[in-house]
């Protein structure tokens, strides 16, 4: 595909930024058969003298220092990147584990890595031991970038993999500096085919085990047109969306939608959030579109908003619904309004209030140009005004995930019948306008992060004093949900605080910071009459006593030993 067929694509969406409805009557997704969208986009608005002295990228730290780069020198800097790389043995095809945190080695790794053509599986900082070496052994990854201070945590994951470490030198491993010496410019082996995997997301499901979402050099490049519509995004707006790197809405909103509209990519970083420095570093660098998880949203509401003198025009949110009393908060001090959106790791935006459109209170919005959506009732399987959100293959999005890496099966359930299907259920009224309803599964949310009860439940297990165990989402004020463990002991184990202390400290131990069960309640499980647990009426019980503490039951906080 040339240039010009992305870009006219582009160009159309943002001139019919703010007309819905003339933009989803007749956009239509390019559809090539090659592209490298670091190459063949990145490189090439680059070059474009109204992009010459604008930053494509502007981090700021939290002690106040900041570093800016321009699209040509990350241009250049990609290139140093990639022949690097490739002088140490990366090549087409290969998965490369991309651990870093908001640091401008991030964006250089991602360009390089898309102009070698190389496979990049995205991971968290937060990652420990034993998800790295799930990546490392699943994901078939024969090279990992990470930060000098994460190394260790490699020490006993074995493998043939080259390591390249950013930062302080490691003994063993390649120093990242060194990619300074590679050449300025940059000779690709080949065309990149459309269909050629880019991305494996490893994200949570119902069982024990991560799923692999698998992204091609359109499905996630191309398809983000859609997040840049949604955001409303323009050539020359300072872009701030607050996400960690390894999870699939950094890649949405740091990477693919500002830069398919030529906008800069903003970071802040800091060690604890607080609202005021925020508002601050937003009024000084001209923050013009923001982008936050409900999380993030509902700490700000407890500051002074109008301390933000410049507001943002564009404001959005994605991962779970926004109160309304948390909207309308925003849109009293601000004067703009929060627009949902709905997307998973599979796929970029589907569904979202877009910019000029009337929002519905408690509705995420309308279909996204490009995007067909259907609502399955799940028994019948026949359309109607509510059931399972899914997308109609007939008039299959670019934005959509070409299937789950390695797992032929699941694919085949994923788009069975003609339809891929979110999992997530909604109900859709007379205008089209379709608000969430829940999941049709157990996978929760926990401050904005995908949480498998079945993957916790699977550490637990491992405790001496556990027999069995069940994890539902517990009401939270901030994280709107925590991870709490319903517990059956083992025989020769007492219900009481020492037992549960000791659970608690077991799956921080071997569980990342944000999955680990924050509480626990000794209990008999209820079950069906085949034996399987009713985690919904689990559920229900912690809705129940949402606004207090239950009887009987232990926190994290209660224990100094866990406390961090």
């Amino acid at each position: 595909m040339s240039n010009d067929a992305f870009r006219q694509a582009r160009d159309y969406l943002l001139a019919h930024r703010e007309d819905y409805d003339t933009a989803y009557r007749d956009f239509a997704w390019p559809v090539p058969e090659e592209f490298n969208w670091a190459l063949d986009w990145f490189d090439v608005i680059a070059r474009a003298p109204e992009n010459a002295r604008r930053y494509a990228l502007w981090i700021v730290e939290e002690d106040g220092s900041e570093g800016r780069w321009t699209f040509p020198e990350l241009s250049e800097r990609s290139n140093r990147v990639a022949n690097w790389l490739r002088g140490h043995g990366v090549r087409r095809g290969d998965r490369l584990i991309l651990m870093l945190g908001n640091q401008v080695q991030l964006w250089e790794t991602i360009l390089a890595s898309i102009k070698l053509g190389a496979v990049i599986i995205p991971a968290s900082t937060l990652l420990g031991p034993d998800d790295l070496r799930d990546r490392v052994e699943r994901g078939a990854a024969r090279h990992v970038v990470v930060r000098s201070a994460d190394a260790p945590k490699f020490a006993g994951v074995t493998g043939d993999y080259t390591r390249i470490a950013v930062g302080e030198e490691v003994p063993g491993w390649l120093s990242f500096a060194d990619t300074a010496t590679g050449a300025a410019e940059f000779t690709p082996d080949g065309a990149t085919a459309a269909a050629d995997p880019l991305l494996l997301y490893f994200t949570s499901g119902t069982t024990a085990k991560p799923k692999l979402v698998q992204h091609t050099h359109v499905s996630y490049p191309v398809g983000h047109l859609s997040t840049m519509y949604w955001i409303g995004l323009e050539p020359g707006d300072v872009h701030l969306n607050i996400s960690s790197p390894g999870w699939a809405k950094h890649a949405w909103s740091n990477v693919f939608a500002p830069w398919n509209a030529e906008a800069t990519v903003f970071l802040y970083n800091y060690d604890r959030f607080d609202a005021t420095r925020l508002m601050a570093q937003m009024d000084r660098c001209g923050i013009t579109s923001f982008c936050a998880p409900p999380t993030v949203w509902r700490m700000l509401i407890q500051a002074d908003l109008t301390e933000l003198k410049n507001p943002p025009r564009k404001v959005v949110g994605a991962g779970e619904p926004l109160n309304p009393e948390v909207i309308d908060q925003v849109r009293r001090a601000w004067g703009v309004t929060i627009r949902d959106g709905f997307g998973q790791t599979e796929s970029s935006v589907q569904i979202a209030n877009t910019p000029g459109q009337p929002v519905k209170s408690g509705s995420m919005g309308r279909p996204l140009p490009g995007f067909t959506v259907a609502l399955l009732d799940p028994v019948t399987g026949q359309r109607g005004t509510e059931g399972e959100i899914c997308l109609d293959l007939a008039h299959r999005p670019v934005g959509l995930m070409a299937g789950y890496a390695d797992d032929d099966e699941r694919t085949a359930r994923a788009f069975e019948g003609g339809y891929y299907h979110t999992g997530d259920v909604g109900s859709i009224d007379e205008d089209g306008y379709i608000t969430y309803v829940g999941r049709t599964d157990d996978v929760f949310k926990a401050s904005d992060y995908r949480i498998s009860p079945f993957e916790l439940e699977s550490v637990l297990l491992e405790h001496e004093a556990v027999a069995e165990a069940a994890v539902v989402p517990s009401p939270d004020p901030i994280r709107l949900a925590v991870p709490k463990a319903y517990v059956v002991l083992a025989a020769g184990h007492a219900a009481d605080a020492a037992t549960a202390e000791s659970i608690l400290a077991f799956g921080r131990e071997h569980l990342a910071p944000y999955k680990r069960i924050r509480r626990l309640e000794f209990t008999e499980l209820p079950k069906t009459i085949s034996g399987k647990i009713r985690r919904v009426e689990l559920r229900g019980r912690e809705q129940s006593v949402a606004d207090g503490r239950p009887p009987g039951e232990f926190r994290e906080e209660d224990f100094p030993s866990l406390k961090s």
